[in-house]
Parts: structure tokens; C-alpha cells; sequence
């Protein structure tokens, strides 16, 4: 659960900031942004901040946003999994509104190439190396069948018996929704083994490979592949940023009662 929260985090600030906006619930007059293309039979951890809102709202309510809420929780899930710890700005609010659009065209694909990850990442104000160590995310969670079966099947970048341990739970039709680990040799530990996994080619998404492919981000990877602390380090200071991307302050939005839905 702790990989779902911080997706959920990252997922929410990549499309119109951290705003909370990926909670909320479609309705006959609106469309929200869980049926998105990265995000629906993907995103979890909805029911967690539920528990956690409903907890808060009973000793202090209307004080604490969802949107804190989930930035919080992402950095007590990384920390949980073993983890840095940084210091997470409060003060956000909650929207009341959504973007399907923008959860469609910011989020990023598992499926880019370098540069246009790159160009991604530029697009919210992340260097190259920022996006590499955001990346390292993937140390813990899973991916669908449908996200990596392309590479699997196609690739020549891919280790051949890391494939043929793969194929066996992502046939070449069907099964979309069989989930694998994003670092198959310690899935629940926030460890720096996604960077070793890359240069050994077996990284399950075609976008984790590309880090490591005789690019730019080579260097970035091999360095992460051998010093766990900076990897820690770097990985603290990027989220603390991305908890910044264009948040609801002041008098704009809300607090909502139910992060599902507006009050």
C-alpha cells in the first residue's frame, strides 16, 4: 500500500498540482481524473485516505486538506518501506475541480522514450536527473500486463530470462490486468536495486529502460546503482519540490469533508 500512496501523490501533482483533484469521484455532471488513462485499474489507496480524512476530520475538522493528507502519506509509506524521511510544506487545499485533459496529457507514459520523458519532467520544472530519481520510485509497486507486454514480447533491451519469468503472468493477449513488481528483487523495500536492475536490462517498463539505454541518464543511473544515500538524498529533495507543484493556498479551493467529493 505504501508504493500506492506515493503514486497517488505523484499522479495528483502531475496533472493540475497537488491539489487532491485525483480523489475526487465522477458524478452525472462531472468526470474526474481516475478513469484516465494512467490512472484507471491503476491508482490505489483512495479507501487508506478515506480512513485517514475521516480520522482527522473527527479530532480537528475542516483544518486538514486531502491534499496534505496524501503528502504526507506518500512520505510515511517511503519511509515505512525503509526510505528517506523529509519535511513535508503544509498549507494546500483542496480543489473543486478536476482535469481528465490534463491527467491524459501530463502524466507521464510508461511507454515514452528518453527525451520525451525528459521533456515531461521540463514541463513541471524537473531536470533530467530529477526525473531519474523520481523514477526510483519504481524500487517498490507493481505494473499491469498491459503497461509492459509490448516490451516483453519486442524489445531486444530486455534481459531474456527476466523476460521468459515474466511471460508466464503477461501472455501475449489477455490477462491485461496481472500484475508484476517494478523491482522484482526486493518489490517492498525503498532500496536503489531499480538502478541495478536497469543496467542488468531488466527493467519491467519500457520508460525505466530507457533511463539506462546509452543515453544522458546513464551516468545518473550507475551513480544511484551504487550509493544508496544519495539516492535517498536526491529522492527527498525532488519530492519535497513536487509537493510544491502549483498547490491551492489561502483563500482558494477548499477543505473538503470527503476528499471524494466536493462539499
Amino acid at each position: 500500500m505504501g508504493a500506492s500512496l506515493l503514486r497517488l501523490h505523484f499522479h495528483d501533482c502531475f496533472a493540475t498540482g497537488c491539489d487532491a483533484s485525483v480523489l475526487l469521484d465522477d458524478t452525472s455532471s462531472f468526470t474526474g481524473e481516475k478513469t484516465a488513462a494512467a490512472n484507471a485499474d491503476s491508482l490505489r489507496g483512495f479507501e487508506v485516505v478515506d480512513t485517514i480524512k475521516s480520522q482527522v476530520e473527527s479530532i480537528c475538522p475542516g483544518v486538514v486538506s486531502c491534499a496534505d493528507i496524501v503528502a504526507v502519506a506518500a512520505r510515511d509509506s517511503v519511509v515505512a518501506l525503509g526510505g528517506p524521511s523529509w519535511t513535508v510544506q503544509l498549507g494546500r487545499r483542496d480543489s473543486t475541480t478536476a482535469s481528465l485533459g490534463a491527467a491524459n496529457t501530463d502524466l507521464p507514459s510508461p511507454l515514452l522514450d528518453l527525451s520525451d520523458l525528459i521533456s515531461s519532467f521540463a514541463k513541471k520544472g524537473f531536470s533530467a536527473k530529477e526525473m531519474v530519481v523520481l523514477s526510483g520510485a519504481h524500487t517498490t509497486g507493481q505494473a499491469r500486463c498491459s503497461m509492459f507486454r509490448e516490451r516483453l514480447y519486442n524489445e531486444t533491451t530486455i534481459d531474456s530470462s527476466f523476460a521468459t519469468s515474466l511471460k508466464s503472468n503477461c501472455p501475449t493477449t489477455g490477462s491485461n490486468n496481472n500484475l508484476s513488481p517494478l523491482d522484482a528483487h526486493s518489490p517492498v523495500i525503498f532500496d536503489n536495486l531499480y538502478f541495478n536492475n536497469l543496467i542488468n536490462n531488466k527493467g519491467l517498463l519500457h520508460s525505466d529502460q530507457q533511463l539506462f539505454s546509452g543515453g544522458s541518464t546513464d551516468s545518473q543511473v550507475t551513480t544511484y546503482s551504487t550509493n544508496l544515500n544519495t539516492f535517498h538524498a536526491d529522492f527527498a529533495n525532488a519530492m519535497v519540490k513536487m509537493g510544491g507543484l502549483s498547490p491551492l493556498t489561502g483563500s482558494e479551493g477548499e477543505i473538503r469533508t470527503n476528499c471524494r467529493k466536493i462539499n
